[in-house]
């Protein structure tokens, strides 16, 4: 696969498919600006610098393409076409590419050219409307819905299924994810909840934005948090019975004129005793209770650190600090987390050679500045 270096989304994919087995080059521009520490995002693949503002850089990243089985990219619409680098110029060099894009907005629209972030993204969903505190402002998500959930992900489930559909026809296509087409599509559920009447456009109002109280976050003594998320009336039971509650007086759970009654005995009781009490308590039973862990602790736990959801970091400079372990996991070809990231251009030689250009070739293009050895 070949990765157009680019923010958000792109190099999660990236690293994805490295984790999975592909063999990713990426290709980053010489002197381009770093917004984060090399990370587990970069981990995996090689890398080559190549000058796409020369022609020559151009025609190289073209031979690069006319090898590939996918190319990623996430440049604003039209960037790639006016490199000559677009998906006509790609794919009649090589029909059987699978050119996937990934942007905001999507390629077309009024929004299209337009700059933006995960947030911006998010903000006309109508996800973010729907998320915070119900006498508090909406509340970013980190980057995980747009950018990674909207993004990245749906760019990977289209990459693939355009591969299977590849071993059936024989021939490449485009496939065109925008994190506002994800978003929207992760929205399903609540869509079909508004329109049957049963979602309040009020944030903290529903049952699954923290409206209702078994399905919500408490505080507790020592400041630390615990997730509820009773939803099942069995699951309920059980949380009532462990905390000894006599909610008799209360009407039933699901109306929620009682909900401010019953968030408050939750409250009351979760506040009386530390984090770690409640986790310990609802460790072994079946009530959807579970501690609210900071990512410092999440490798301690001996599900997440148990079983290589989180591992510890062999990066240099980084060592010792925590990275996710490969997702999903293969019964017969097991993923494994690639090696540590590598710096731009560290791999220009070598890997435009091993990608099939002739070695004078690049050696020419290093010597002129058209591509940079790290």
């Amino acid at each position: 696969m070949l990765e157009f270096a680019g923010l958000g989304p792109l190099p999660h994919a990236g690293m994805v498919l490295a984790d999975l087995g592909a063999e990713v080059l990426r290709v980053d521009r010489p002197g381009a600006p770093t917004v984060a520490p090399p990370g587990a995002v970069d981990r995996g693949r090689r890398s080559a610098v190549l000058d796409l503002a020369a022609p020559d850089g151009v025609a190289a990243a073209l031979d690069l393409a006319g090898a590939a089985d996918v190319l990623v990219e996430g440049f604003r619409p039209g960037v790639m076409e006016r490199l000559g680098l677009g998906p006509d110029v790609c794919l009649a060099r090589n029909p059987r590419l699978v050119y996937g894009r990934v942007t905001g907005w999507g390629q077309e629209g009024p929004l299209a050219p337009r700059a933006g972030h995960d947030l911006t993204y998010l903000a006309l969903t109508g996800a973010l409307a729907a998320i915070g505190p119900a006498d508090g402002d909406p509340v970013p998500p980190l980057n995980l819905v747009a950018d990674y959930g909207g993004g990245s992900m749906l760019l990977l489930v289209g990459v693939l299924a355009a591969l299977v559909e590849r071993g059936l026809s024989g021939r490449g296509q485009v496939v065109d994810a925008a994190m506002v087409d994800g978003v929207t599509s992760l929205l399903a559920l609540t869509y079909t909840l508004l329109g049957a009447g049963l979602w309040r456009l009020g944030r903290g109002a529903n049952l699954l934005d923290g409206g209702a109280p078994y399905y919500a976050t408490y505080r507790c003594s020592d400041g630390g948090h615990v997730a509820v998320a009773a939803l099942e009336e069995r699951f309920w039971a059980e949380l009532v019975r462990v905390l000894d509650l006599d909610l008799s007086e209360l009407g039933p759970r699901e109306d929620p004129a009682t909900w401010p009654g019953l968030r408050a005995r939750l409250a009351g009781t979760f506040a009386t005793r530390p984090r770690d009490h409640w986790a310990e308590l609802f460790a072994p039973l079946d009530a959807c209770v579970a501690p609210v862990l900071t990512l410092a602790e999440t490798l301690e736990h001996p599900q997440l650190g148990g079983r290589g959801t989180v591992t510890r970091s062999v990066i240099p400079g980084m060592a010792g600090s925590l990275e996710p372990g490969p997702a999903p996991r293969f019964s017969r070809t097991p993923a494994s987390a690639g090696p540590p990231p590598r710096p731009a251009g560290a791999d220009t030689l070598a890997a435009l050679v091993d990608w099939g250009l002739p070695e004078a070739t690049v050696r020419d293009l290093l010597a002129r500045g058209t591509a940079v050895q790290g």
